[in-house]
C-alpha cells in the first residue's frame, strides 16, 4: 500500500522537507509515505482563480496514480480525531488501497477535485500553512499506525 502526499508546491523551506522525510522513514512497508511536489499556476493577470485551480487540478490529477483512491484537505472536511483516523486508515491498509492525499496551494483546491475525491477531510480548523499542512499530515498518518500497532508513540 502507497500512501501519497500530493501537494502543491515546489519551494517549501528545509525544515519541511527534513520533518516529512522523518516521517516517512518510520513508517512501515505496509503503508509507504511519498510526497510528490505539483508546480503551482503562476499567479499572473488575465486569469481567474478558477482558472488557475483548473490548470493545477489537471496537474495534480496527473501525479495521482490510477488505482489510488483520492482524499483532498480542505478546511471545511471532516474532521477526524486520531483514533477515529487510525480507524479509517486500517481499512485502507487492510484492503491495501492506495491513497493520495491533495495538499492545494495557495487558492485551495478545485471543486472539481473536491467532487471526485472519495474523501474530503480537514487536519484543522484553522487555516495552516502549505508546508506545515503536509507535515502535520505525514505526522498524523504516522502516528495512524503507531495507533494501529500499539506503539507507544500515541498516548491517549
Amino acid at each position: 500500500m502507497r500512501l501519497l502526499v500530493v501537494a502543491v508546491g515546489l519551494r517549501m523551506p528545509g525544515w519541511v522537507h527534513q520533518a516529512f522525510s522523518e516521517y516517512a522513514k518510520r513508517m512501515p512497508r505496509t503503508a509507504r509515505l511519498e510526497l510528490v511536489e505539483v508546480r503551482p499556476e503562476p499567479r499572473v493577470e488575465g486569469k481567474t482563480v478558477k482558472q488557475m485551480l483548473a490548470l493545477e487540478a489537471g496537474r495534480i490529477a496527473a501525479a495521482i496514480p490510477p488505482r489510488a483512491k483520492t482524499v483532498v484537505l480542505d478546511e471545511r472536511g471532516r474532521e477526524y480525531d486520531s483514533t477515529a483516523f487510525a480507524r479509517w486508515l486500517k481499512r485502507r491498509i487492510e484492503d491495501n488501497i492506495d491513497t493520495a492525499f491533495v495538499v492545494g496551494g495557495a487558492d485551495g483546491v478545485a471543486q472539481t477535485l473536491k467532487d471526485e475525491a472519495e474523501s474530503v477531510i480537514r487536519l484543522s480548523a484553522m487555516t495552516l500553512p502549505h508546508g506545515l499542512a503536509r507535515v502535520l499530515l505525514a505526522e498524523q498518518l504516522y502516528r495512524a499506525v503507531s495507533i494501529l500497532q500499539n506503539h507507544p508513540y500515541h498516548r491517549d
